[in-house]
């Protein structure tokens, strides 16, 4: 009997639950219907497709406020279907999701103004209003109809969740009701889980807002697919975008110049390919080492070695972020992340200038190649953003005898399929790959494992690996007639395991490789250079040799003009502290003081000069710290950072 009942209760709850779908998917067609001269879709098939996508958000969103509900819904009491009992979890389940529910609504008319779904940031603005009372009454007055609306679906819900009840009866509790409802409690908390997370596949975080946009072709589609709930949970503790007022624009404009402009006129314009290697930090490239006086050293790329010799490496060069995504944003469109990604941020979504928008000026076609499930990482989602004219993933790659079981298509094969795909594009193009095979687990083809035996560290063993698929793509591209007109840019999104000392030190840990190379002698790609560089040079750097010659954004400088008057910079985060390298020192910053000023040789942060009377040069590094975190908020809080007008 127990058992049963149970049974019955376990079906009613999937009831309740699927009743949140279907008033979300009411909110979402409101959401477009009110807002269709924003939102570009041309057909219903395509709105569909769009609230098909949204699914995954909805479940997301209703996890995280149903979550309470569905375990008091699920836990081995005996008490479950008492009349008391379930007008208490009623009372919870309703508290909970019509206050959730009702942000969909205020976006319905809010997002006129701000032309993205509601976030943390959101609430943050509307925090410091003084006169919240008045605007409440206001809106409420001005948009009755939707306040209307949200009342009637408010209604319509709870009229629906009572025509379907727990109905009261005697549990007499035994062994099989408890072990039953344990299992099923259990079961629970993995799905709730899952439902969060997006799936359950090893090679994807939680899914974040960017990650709509991998589903869209217009970007304002992409908050068809999203739902308010959930762009307000999933930045609820990410919003440190905060803006600061350390110094005036002047200053900034004459210190920081976040405007460039270069004058470079190429013969034709040169294809562009981009390579960021997972994880390749430049601790393992004895090329980036050779003058380092690391004892015992060993180099792992032998093939990048040898290409260093024909190309423009910089030494001293180092990520502006700590994990992947935060690489892609860095090196495309030269936006570090701090303590949060900017592309997992509310701010992800606007116009931004970023190499890919400077070769779709030009004519270019844009693809982005990465061989893991499509979304991956969110890289797809933050690459339409930037307007890749093309996606390259697993699904296009299409032939999952070359999957490596856990992350994607292996590296070689991965190599040929874009240097195949770039064959029947039309020049001059820009493609970037993103690889993926020098990744924890570490793992080799069966037909690799006795060749590359790797070092002391697992990463080791797939270095050498995605080294020599490397060695196989350029000399596979060098068949092609492209080739002979392509810059090539080599570097990682972030660094991984350490074996030697050097590269324990704090700074290190964001040491990366740079390397362009062309086959053409005319661009001049070639040398050693040991001058502060990071992944946010590289954009500007392209937009230089490819004779872009407007005013951009860029925080970055040029590598190839190196003008005296743009200063060689770092600046990263290890979470919480900004690390910011310029001339001779490095500066931490807490966001608010200057916590440590370090000369530049010592780059495991040991000694503090901060006792000291700070020199001129220390006293504008630190002023240029905090005009540069100053200038990063604004742009990118109020959405300029396309714009070169302010």
């Amino acid at each position: 009997m127990g058992d049963k009942l149970r049974l019955a209760e376990y079906k009613v709850l999937l009831y309740r639950l699927a009743l949140g779908y279907l008033f979300y998917f009411i909110a979402r067609v409101l959401f477009f219907t009110y807002n269709t001269n924003l939102i570009a879709i041309d057909d219903t098939a395509t709105l569909l497709k769009l609230c098909y996508y949204g699914i995954a958000f909805d479940t997301a969103a209703l996890l995280y406020v149903n979550i309470l509900f569905i375990l008091a819904s699920v836990l081995p009491f005996t008490i479950n279907t008492r009349p008391g009992y379930q007008k208490g979890i009623a009372i919870l389940y309703f508290t909970t999701n019509l206050l959730a529910y009702a942000t969909n609504f205020i976006d319905i008319i809010y997002y006129r103004f701000s032309q993205v779904r509601s976030t943390r940031a959101t609430l943050d603005i509307v925090s410091q209003e003084s006169n919240k009372e008045a605007l409440t009454a206001h809106f409420a007055f001005a948009y009755w109809y939707i306040l209307a609306l949200f009342i009637i679906a408010a209604f319509l819900w709870i009229w629906l969740y009572k025509r379907v009840k727990v109905k009261p009866a005697p549990t007499k509790p035994g062994w099989a009701y408890f072990a039953s409802s344990v299992v099923v409690l259990l079961i629970s908390i993995a799905l709730i889980i899952g439902g969060i997370r997006g799936d359950f596949k090893h090679s994807t975080r939680p899914i974040n807002m960017v990650d709509a946009y991998k589903h869209v072709t217009v970007p304002n589609q992409g908050d068809v697919v999203l739902n308010t709930p959930f762009a307000i949970i999933r930045t609820f503790s990410s919003n440190n975008f905060k803006l600061q007022h350390f110094t005036d624009e002047a200053y900034i404009k004459a210190n920081i110049q976040p405007i460039k402009q270069y004058n470079s006129h190429p013969a034709s314009k040169p294809n562009v390919v981009i390579i960021i290697l997972e994880s390749m930090a430049r601790e393992y490239w004895g090329s980036m080492n050779r003058h380092a006086n690391i004892p015992g050293f060993k180099s792992y790329t032998p093939f990048l070695d040898s290409l260093s010799d024909s190309s423009l490496i910089f030494t001293n060069a180092f990520a502006n972020g700590r994990q992947s995504i935060h690489g892609m944003s860095s090196v495309l469109a030269g936006i570090p992340s701090f303590q949060t990604a900017f592309t997992s941020s509310p701010y992800a979504k606007q116009k931004i200038a970023s190499i890919v928008s400077i070769c779709d000026s030009l004519g270019y076609q844009t693809s982005f190649f990465h061989g893991a499930a499509n979304g991956s990482m969110g890289f797809q989602g933050f690459g339409s953003i930037l307007g890749f004219k093309n996606y390259y993933g697993r699904t296009e790659y299409n032939n999952d005898n070359d999957f490596d079981g856990i992350w994607g298509i292996w590296d070689e094969q991965f190599f040929r399929f874009m240097a195949n795909t770039l064959g029947t594009q039309q020049q001059p193009f820009m493609a970037t790959l993103f690889t993926l095979s020098s990744h924890d687990p570490y793992q080799l083809p069966e037909k690799y494992k006795k060749r590359f035996s790797g070092g002391p560290l697992p990463i080791h063993k797939t270095v050498q690996y995605s080294d020599n698929a490397l060695r196989q793509f350029f000399n596979y591209a060098k068949t092609q007639p492209w080739y002979a007109n392509t810059i090539f840019v080599i570097t990682a999104d972030h660094t991984s395991q350490t074996h030697y000392p050097e590269y324990s030190k704090e700074l290190n840990r964001f040491a990366v490789p740079i390397l362009l190379y062309s086959a053409n002698p005319a661009y001049g790609l070639k040398g050693v250079r040991t001058d502060l560089a990071s992944q946010m040079d590289i954009y500007p750097s392209l937009a230089d040799l490819i004779g872009y010659n407007k005013p951009f954004r860029s925080w970055g400088r040029s590598l190839i003009s190196n003008l005296p008057a743009e200063t060689p910079r770092v600046i990263n985060s290890t979470g919480n502290i900004y690390q910011f390298m310029q001339g001779n020192y490095t500066y931490l910053f807490d966001g608010e003081n200057i916590t440590g000023i370090f000369a530049a040789a010592d780059k495991g942060l040991e000694h503090n000069l901060m006792d000291g009377k700070p020199n001129p040069e220390m006293e504008k590094g630190m002023m240029d710290c905090k005009a540069f975190i100053q200038d990063y908020a604004d742009r990118v809080v109020n959405h300029k950072l396309n714009s070169i007008a302010h």
